[in-house]
């Protein structure tokens, strides 16, 4: 008998509500959890993407290679949700965002404990690593 393939499941451990498991970029859970946000660049054409990917769209290659989303990015757009889709309701109210880091962009949310009246588009915000209080995973944007 073979041995039992044990599953990857990783990522159940992403975000307030995990709609999936099993991903091909499920290391990006585990960078997660040493306090690293990361998304993934292609080594044959250099193409970067956040949210990670496991095989390049531009190319269709699958020599990826991780990084680091680090530095500063500016805030393009940000919306505050007042209401949310199933499994969000708790958090609310909050606010989502786009950040541009120049190569690539990110989506996410801005930390809780931003001022709304501080928020302004075109601001210069970091991306973090966070774990939320139920023991999830997530990324947040702060102030820079």
């Amino acid at each position: 008998m073979g041995k039992k393939r044990e599953m990857d499941i990783r990522f159940s451990k992403f975000g307030t509500v995990s709609f999936t498991a099993i991903t091909k970029v499920n290391d990006f859970v585990s960078y997660l959890e040493e306090g690293k946000v990361m998304g993934t660049k292609c080594t044959e054409c250099d193409a970067v993407y956040f949210p990670p990917r496991a095989d390049c769209a531009k190319c269709l290659s699958s020599n990826m290679e991780w990084f680091e989303v680090s530095g500063k990015g500016k805030l393009v757009t940000y919306s505050k949700l007042e209401y949310a889709p199933i499994g969000f309701g708790e958090d609310l109210p909050y606010a989502i965002a786009l950040l541009d880091y120049g190569d690539y962009k990110v989506f996410g949310r801005i930390a809780g404990d931003v001022p709304e009246n501080e928020i302004e588009v075109g601001m210069e915000m970091t991306t973090r690593a966070n774990t939320l209080s139920n023991g999830q995973l997530n990324y947040v944007f702060e102030k820079a």
